[in-house]
This record gives structure tokens, sequence and C-alpha cells, in this order.
């Protein structure tokens, strides 16, 4: 507000140029494929292996073996590489549904549930109870649950007050009895108010997601954000509207009968079932990939499009095969492509392909957007089991590494950076030879180097033209660069254009591109912003132009030693 001077005096203002220029967002690697349990096809963010095996589960029970999804492997190596955020897209086949829980008593309408309780993942993994009767559970003596294990839930209420109309919400995990609880989650003094600010779904939420017809965006429905990890409320059945009156007693007697006893439950009568003839792992993987066929996983890349719903610079799809399943990897491309803002990692062969066979493969694609390795690697699986597993499963790691050591512009390989923790063996030894071969086709050899170790030992992209954009790292530091940029530019739009706004944007942009600059990314740059590309013809169609031209700095990824040998006597240079 203008200040009104009339008499003489001493006026104070403040002026605050302290805004801080924003970093660059930090966004991780994105995953698709079939997991335990967890949503369906609603992408979900885990910031850690821990949480992503609450959300997603890690192994399960096929054909009397445990057996373990590529997804699984792919978030246990990509967070013991040093990744922040991983967002997983779950695959499934067949229609999956949430579980119910159990009937909830309330105090006197027993026959009616104050609420009812819905998990937010989908699939009949989540159901601990035999659906025989919703109002008794099947439970052993310490009150361990029949059907009870650790990818399921149970519920329990306590704490119950008729003097104030609150309860506590807790979610249990599935398998765990009366004098060894894990709680997972709990809801202090919700109530059954809607007027009150700790009424039952704003408190848990009561949102559902689904994927738009056009697969393109989410479907929200319900009005209150899910705050709970595992549960949302989908129905309040016994509403206790302004249970404390002005006199901040109880106004109706009669309201205590809708509370809910203490009492603990379990959830039921969901479907979807993770088990299905046929289903191929590992090594055995073909055109059935884990159970699943290329077409489950449209839908997915589809809504991965959306990028301003969904951040990511990493995509990669562990099981997906380009000579099984090549639709599906020229979707991740072009998904890559499309987006601009990402790489996507890709598998060219099933296990026990030959060099040949990988080079062929990749003669076939062309992108700078896309990245492929080989051969396949064996590691250590939560199931007990040494197994086999295409490259992709363990090269987001990789980069993950890279990002957190160095920066994206430098190239996830070599000895330094492109160690492959958790790796027992290469599907193959390559010579030096084979090596060649494969990264003149564009494939990127994973090395066995004895006393070394196995590291990924290229750094190329799948685009077939020679440029600075067939190198892996040239292409994420132009990603990273137009991420950055990009924001920027977004908080010019709607603004005047005038001198000042390209100011503006130039003194944002200018130290990011030094800094870029001092930490080896760029050799030079300029970035011009003034008349010379802001015509009155321009300004008059009410655009704003910039040009960013940069030098990338290259990796020296052919190192050359020439010895000499002199004879004695003879004396050597300053």
């Amino acid at each position: 507000m203008a200040e009104t001077i009339i008499s003489p005096g001493v006026f104070t203002r403040e002026n605050d140029i302290s805004f801080v220029t924003p970093a660059p967002t930090e966004v991780g690697a994105c995953i698709i494929g079939p997991t335990v349990k967890g949503p369906v096809e609603i992408p979900t963010t885990v910031t850690s292996y821990n949480e992503y095996v609450r959300v997603f589960g890690d192994t399960f029970e096929s054909g009397s073996a445990n057996q373990e999804f590529l997804t699984s492997i792919a978030a246990k190596n990509y967070f013991s590489q040093g990744g922040n955020n991983l967002l997983v897209a779950r695959v499934v086949t067949g229609s999956f549904t949430a579980a119910s829980s159990t009937h909830v008593s309330a105090s006197e309408a027993a026959s009616v549930q104050p609420f009812q309780l819905e998990t937010i993942g989908k699939g009949a993994i989540y159901n601990n109870h035999d659906g025989t009767s919703a109002s008794s559970i099947s439970a052993s003596s310490d009150s361990s649950l029949v059907l009870g294990n650790s990818d399921n839930l149970r519920w329990e209420i306590s704490n119950v007050s008729e003097a104030k109309g609150t309860f506590t919400v807790s979610v249990r995990r599935g398998d765990d009895n009366l004098k060894n609880k894990i709680v997972l989650e709990t809801f202090n003094n919700v109530d059954l108010d809607p007027n009150s600010s700790n009424y039952i779904e704003k408190v848990i939420g009561n949102q559902t997601k689904a994927i738009a017809g056009t697969n393109d965006h989410i479907i929200t429905s319900g009005e209150y954000i899910n705050k709970s990890k595992y549960i949302r409320i989908s129905s309040v059945n016994l509403p206790t509207i302004n249970y404390i009156g002005n006199n901040g007693a109880r106004r109706l007697e009669a309201h205590t009968g809708s509370l809910p006893t203490a009492q603990s439950g379990a959830f039921m009568s969901a479907t979807g079932e993770i088990v299905n003839k046929g289903m191929t792992f590992f090594s055995d993987i073909a055109a059935n990939t884990q159970g699943l066929g290329v077409s489950h996983y449209s839908n997915v890349i589809t809504l991965l499009n959306n990028a301003d719903d969904f951040k990511f610079n990493i995509i990669s799809a562990p099981g997906i095969i380009d000579n099984h399943h090549g639709a599906t990897v020229d979707g991740l491309i072009d998904l890559a492509e499309t987006r601009g803002d990402c790489i996507a990692i890709v598998d060219l062969h099933g296990h026990g392909a030959t060099v040949a066979n990988v080079t062929t493969q990749a003669d076939t694609l062309n992108s700078s957007y896309a990245a492929a390795y080989w051969p396949w690697l064996q590691t250590d699986s939560a199931t007990g089991k040494n197994v086999f597993v295409p490259a992709s499963t363990f090269i987001p790691g990789v980069y993950a590494f890279t990002d957190g050591a160095n920066a994206p512009w430098f190239a996830p390989a070599g000895l330094v950076r492109g160690g492959l923790a958790g790796v027992i063996q290469a599907e193959r030894r390559l010579s030096r030879t084979q090596r060649d071969t494969l990264y003149d086709a564009k494939v990127n050899p994973i090395a066995s180097f004895p006393g070394t170790g196995i590291a990924v030992f290229g750094q190329k992209t799948l685009q077939t033209k020679a440029s600075a954009l067939d190198r892996v790292n040239v292409r994420r530091l132009l990603i990273d660069l137009k991420e950055f940029i990009g924001n920027q530019a977004q908080n010019l739009v709607f603004e005047q254009n005038t001198v000042n706004t390209r100011n503006k944007f130039l003194a944002a942009v200018n130290p990011y591109l030094d800094s870029v600059v001092q930490r080896q990314g760029l050799f030079a740059y300029r970035v011009a912003m003034d008349d010379s590309n802001n015509t009155a013809d321009v300004v008059d169609r009410n655009q704003l132009v910039g040009q960013i031209f940069i030098q990338p700095a290259k990796t020296a990824e052919f190192i050359v030693l020439d010895f000499t040998v002199e004879p004695t006597g003879a004396s050597f240079g300053a």
C-alpha cells in the first residue's frame, strides 16, 4: 500500500530483493512393471527401498516357489546407488479392486457401520478374511489373523471417548498379533462430525484415482486428499453433526450410539491375482514377461506422457525386451522423445543372445533419447536365488550414482562411475573386439575386468547419426538445462515484454550456466534475449524469444598413450 506523506518526518521502507533463484527440481527415475501389491496404474513416488516394499512388496509365491518381479530388484539397486525419488507405475493383467474392511460395529446401531475403510492398493493379496461372515474374523487365540501376512493390512479402533465423540484409528500389518503389534499408521482423536477439523474423512482421506478413458490423465473422486498411505474412508454412514454443542457438552445424547466400539478387523472382497498361468521370470522371459503381455503397458505409457503431473529423468521397464516387445519399446522411446526431459533405458534381446543378435536389433532403433546396454547380469534375489536380469534393471542405479557423485552431464560409465554394485557376474565376458563391435553398433558394453569388477564401458545413445547427442552425458546435459531454463521461462508467462523482464530471465539463467561451466558440464555458452531476437514484430505477436548457445564438454573415451624408448645417454626435453 502506498504511503501518504504530508508532514515532515522519517519514513522507513522495505524492499525485499532476497528471492533465491530455485535450483532444479529434484527428479529421479521411473520404473514400469508388475509388483506384488500397491496402486494399479497410478504412478506413485517412493523415497526409499523400505517404503517401496511397504507399498509395493517384494517376493510372492508362485508354483510352490518364491518369486520376485524385476521391478523390485530395480528399485533396490536404484536406492542402493544413491537414488532419492523413484516413480513406480504398477502394471497388472485382469481386473483388480480394493479390499473393504470387515464390519465396524457401532455402540448401539449394531447393524449399521458408522464408517467403512478401503485399501488404497488393489488385488486379492489384501484379503485376510475368508469372506464367510463380514462380522467375524478368523483369528488365533493370540488375535493373529489366519490369513494375515506382511503384504496385507488389519485395522484397529481404540480410545473411544463418548464425552468428546472421538476415537483412534490404527493401521496394522496383517501378520501381527496382540502381543506384537506392528502399527503402520495411527490417526488420533478422529470423529464423525463433518463440521469438525478432525472429521475422519478429512484426517484419513476418501479419494480414489483411476486413469481416464483416454489414458492421458488421472480422474480423482472424493473431496479429501488421502493422508494415509494405506487406506481411505469409503463411506461414513452415521455422521454425528455438531457432536459438541456451544456449551462444550454433547449436543445430542443419541450421537453416542453412532460411535464405533473398541475393536479390530480385517479386509476382504478384493479381486485380482498376480499369479497366473504361463508366467515367465528372469532368464526365461519371452513374449510372456512375468505374466504380462505388451498390451498391459500401453495405458501407463500413455499416462506418463503427461510431463506436468509426472516428473522423472530416466525411464525403464525391466522385462520389456525389444526383440519380443518391439512396439512397447518404441512406445517408451516415443514417450522420452515427446516429453524431452528423460532418457529411456531399453533392452534389445533376451537371455542367451549373441553379439550379432544384439547389434542387429540395435540397428532398428534410432534416438538420442534412448540407450541400450548388454549383456544380462546375474544378481542375488530376495528369493534367495542368484538370477539373471536384463541390464535395464541396474542402469538407472548407475545414473543415480553419477548424479549424486558428480552431475548428469558426467558419463555414467567407466571404473569410477560405471561400477555395478550387486552384480555377481555378467552373462558374457566380452573381449575387446566384442566391445568394439557393440560400441560401433550403439550398444553400451558391460565389461568384466579381473581384479577390478564389472562396469558399464560405454555411453552412447541409440542415435545413428554422429553428433554430440550420440552420447548419454550430452543428452542428459540438455535434459538438465532444458528443465531449469524452462522453469525460469515459465515464470515470465504473462509478464510485460520489457527490458526488465528480459534482464530478470538473464539474471537467473546466466549464473546457473556459469555454475555448469565450473562443474565441467560446458566449455562455453551465450544467452541472447534482447532487441536482436525480440524485434517489434515479435513483441506485437506477444512472443518473448530467447536463444541459448552451448558448447558441451566432451568425455575422454579413447585414451592414447605413446611410449617411446630412447637410447642410453639421450637427453629428455623439458
